[in-house]
Parts: structure tokens; C-alpha cells; sequence
């Protein structure tokens, strides 16, 4: 779906402890105009929406993303794809979404990504990392029918409004393992948002995946991560909230990913948004604004 060409950095306000787990539930975590100042100040060109309302809405987060010269990359939103009576629930909330970006516009060429992920659940929240050597905690034949359904719903409801959405494979859900990547791949006709970090620790090779999903990839998220966290957290049969917890995500190059291998492959065969994440939970000490930073600086070094 892409080819080498014009590649634009954004960064998300998970890296600075402010996504859907933690916004209006912990403390901490810091007000959106602080995160937009920190992401424009450290050098990225745009930032992923974060919870609907956290950057603000309507004409103001277009005012706020302007006045930083910011683009807004794309927002992750889960739907209940394999359930089919709470699809149409789950499209008007995707509508919403949508309207956001409309209102954010586009900027640098390239307009914002729908990032769709599976809802996930109990079970698979509960036993992360493990699908890869124990399919059967996938889905069976008949529900992978009804996925491959839901999802082909939510790409008409995004192409329909002219935006070309990406599917998002998460730590924690249905789709997670490379098996249930290729599965994705296989019976939809969705892009796919390749997160390094979670393939990492859903068992699976970046580069590799780089190099074989090349053509269906249309988005990426950029994350270095600790396999030997994850390692942990499986041994253990620990919830997937350890994840954050226990810091399995990095500053680029001080974990498993082998980043340079990563942009070598963009450099080839990819064009669009790369979206530094690096998941963390809200952090006073101010230590996320410095990882961000040092994130940014660490690929201009390599030339972006």
C-alpha cells in the first residue's frame, strides 16, 4: 500500500502517560496544551489525537495544532469487530472519530490514520505474549468470519469519508501474535499499522515483518521495547497492565529493536506517518518530556 516517498514524524500522548487508561482516571497526567508544546518543542512535525477531547475539540484543537505547526497523524479507536450486534453502535462512535479529523484538517501532505484495533478481552488481557505458542487462545473459524465482517464494516465507514484506515495489532487483544497479523492480512482488505513494539512482544520479528507485510503496511508506530519484561509478565501469567507498569517500552535504542534495521526497510519500501510511541504511565519528574526529546534527536541523527 506504500512506497518509498515522503516520510513525516509524529509522536502520540501515550509517550507522555496520557492515553485511554490513564486520562481522567490517574493522577499526573499531564493537561493536552502541555503535551502539544513538548511534542512541537522537541522537533515532530505532528501528534495522534490521544482519548477524543484530550487535545481539544473542533475548531480548537485546529487552532491548537496550528498554532504549533502541527499535523494531527492519526487516533486509535477499538471496535468490537467480532461481535457484529455492537459493530453498528461501535461505527457511530468511529464516526465521531472522524469528524475530528475533519475538523483537524490536513497538514504536510498526508491526512490523519484511523487506527483500528480490536476491543480485546478478560482472557487475553490476562494472558498476554502467550498467543504466539498457544493458538488456542485465537479465534475460531466461525468468529474469524464474523471479524473479518466487522472490520470490512469499519473500512467502508472510513473510505466512505474518504480516509484510508490502518489496523492497529495490540499487546492484550484478538490480534496480537504474527499468526493472527497474517490472519488480519489474509481475510481483510484493511492496511496494517505496523507498532514494533507490540510485535515485539506479541512474538513476532519487525524487520522481518517489514520486509514481508511491506505492502499492506500503511502506518507506523515506532517503539522500542524490553523483551525480557514481557518474558516476565508470561512466566508469571500477569495481566497486561504490568506491561506499563514494569516499563517494557524505551527510548529508542535501548531495547530489543533493532531500530536502524527498521529504517533501513522505511527507507526502501515506506511513505507516511511514523508515530514515535513509547507507553508509559504519568510521570511528575518530567522524565517522558526528556525520553521524547531524546527520541526525536536519536532519528535525526539517522536522517529523519
Amino acid at each position: 500500500m506504500t512506497e518509498a516517498g515522503k516520510v513525516v514524524i509524529a509522536n502520540d500522548p501515550v509517550s507522555y502517560g496520557a492515553f485511554e487508561l490513564t486520562v481522567g482516571i490517574l493522577p499526573d497526567v499531564p493537561d493536552g496544551d502541555a503535551v502539544l508544546d513538548e511534542v512541537a518543542g522537541a522537533g515532530y512535525a505532528g501528534i495522534d489525537l490521544g482519548p477524543i477531547g484530550y487535545l481539544g475539540d473542533g475548531d480548537e484543537l485546529a487552532s491548537s495544532l496550528r498554532r504549533r505547526k502541527l499535523a494531527l497523524s492519526g487516533g486509535f479507536f477499538e471496535l468490537p469487530f467480532s461481535d457484529l450486534t455492537r459493530m453498528p453502535a461501535a461505527l457511530r462512535g468511529l464516526g465521531s472519530l472522524l469528524d475530528v479529523f475533519d475538523a483537524a484538517g490536513a497538514s504536510n501532505g498526508l491526512r490523519a490514520k484511523p487506527t483500528l484495533a480490536d476491543i480485546g478481552s478478560d482472557l487475553r488481557r490476562s494472558r498476554p505474549g502467550q498467543a504466539a505458542n498457544d493458538p488456542s487462545l485465537g479465534f475460531d473459524h466461525d468468529t474469524w468470519k464474523r471479524f473479518a465482517e466487522g472490520v470490512e464494516m469499519a473500512v467502508e465507514c472510513c473510505r466512505a469519508r474518504r480516509y484510508e484506515p490502518t489496523f492497529h495489532h495490540e499487546t492484550g487483544t484478538h490480534i496480537e501474535a504474527p499468526w493472527e497479523i497474517e490472519k488480519v492480512l489474509e481475510l481483510t482488505s484493511i492496511g496494517l499499522c505496523l507498532d514494533t513494539g507490540h510485535l515485539l512482544l506479541g512474538g513476532g520479528d519487525p524487520v522481518r515483518a517489514m520486509r514481508e507485510w511491506g505492502q499492506r503496511i500503511n502506518h507506523l508506530h515506532l517503539k522500542d521495547a524490553r523483551r525480557s519484561v514481557v518474558d516476565g509478565i508470561v512466566r508469571e501469567a500477569a495481566p497486561v497492565a504490568e506491561i506499563w507498569r514494569r516499563q517494557a517500552f524505551c527510548r529508542l535504542g535501548d531495547g530489543d529493536l533493532d531500530v536502524d534495521a527498521v529504517l533501513d526497510a522505511v527507507r526502501k519500501s515506506y511513505a507516511g506517518w511514523i508515530v514515535v510511541e513509547q507507553d508509559v504511565l504519568p510521570d511528575p519528574d518530567g522524565r517522558a518530556a526528556a525520553d521524547q526529546r531524546a527520541n526525536r534527536e536519536y532519528l535525526a541523527a539517522r536522517g529523519f
